[in-house]
């Protein structure tokens, strides 16, 4: 059965070779969304950044991780099943610490900035840690909820890089054209 489950995997090895490298050109690229950010003189603090910038790229990592966990050549499921279990746990704790980064901040997140940035990574995080556990008997099923989980981070990070992109490029604008009105 066990052995049945890892030639599974193997047939995952494309689908993660092309989410995990787009998870990881699309790390690279939030850098220079953080660049941008620091050269538009966009007003933010810490708990700012913590709350909304830094989770897209733990979302892209994750990701990237999953991916690599998900392609790696193991020879017991015991060990896909621990490292998925510790990806949820982790996940779980952190998304958790977004939203006291959240309540902090100055800006106050809407309704959307909550599902996008807090409620789907915590549940694609619980989803994790209940699919490691379900990986021992439903082991086929389960390799389609890992697959969607990874395309759930691949897509809100996707989405909250964009959120940042038009938040950074509205904002200035408004900016200045408060300070030209005066």
């Amino acid at each position: 059965m066990e052995r049945a489950v890892l030639s599974l995997l193997s047939g995952w090895t494309n689908f993660y070779v092309i989410v995990g490298s787009s998870a990881g050109a699309l790390i690279g690229l939030q850098f220079v969304v953080m660049t941008l950010i620091a050269q538009g003189q966009v007003q933010s603090n810490v708990h700012e950044i913590r709350a909304f910038g830094t989770p897209t790229v733990v979302h892209f990592g994750t990701a990237l991780l999953l991916s690599a966990i998900m392609a790696a050549p193991w020879h017991a499921l015991s060990h896909v099943a621990f490292c998925i279990l510790c990806c949820g746990v982790a996940g779980v704790g952190y998304a958790l610490r977004i939203v006291w980064h959240a309540r902090k901040a100055r800006y106050q997140p809407d309704l959307g900035d909550w599902i996008w940035y807090v409620i789907l990574p915590l549940t694609a995080h619980a989803l994790l840690f209940a699919t490691a556990i379900l990986l021992w008997r439903q082991a086929p099923a389960s390799l389609f909820v890992i697959a969607a989980i990874a395309l759930l981070f691949l897509f809100v990070g996707i989405h909250n890089a964009w959120d940042t992109v038009t938040y950074i490029a509205t904002r200035p604008r408004e900016h200045q054209s408060a300070e030209s009105e005066r």
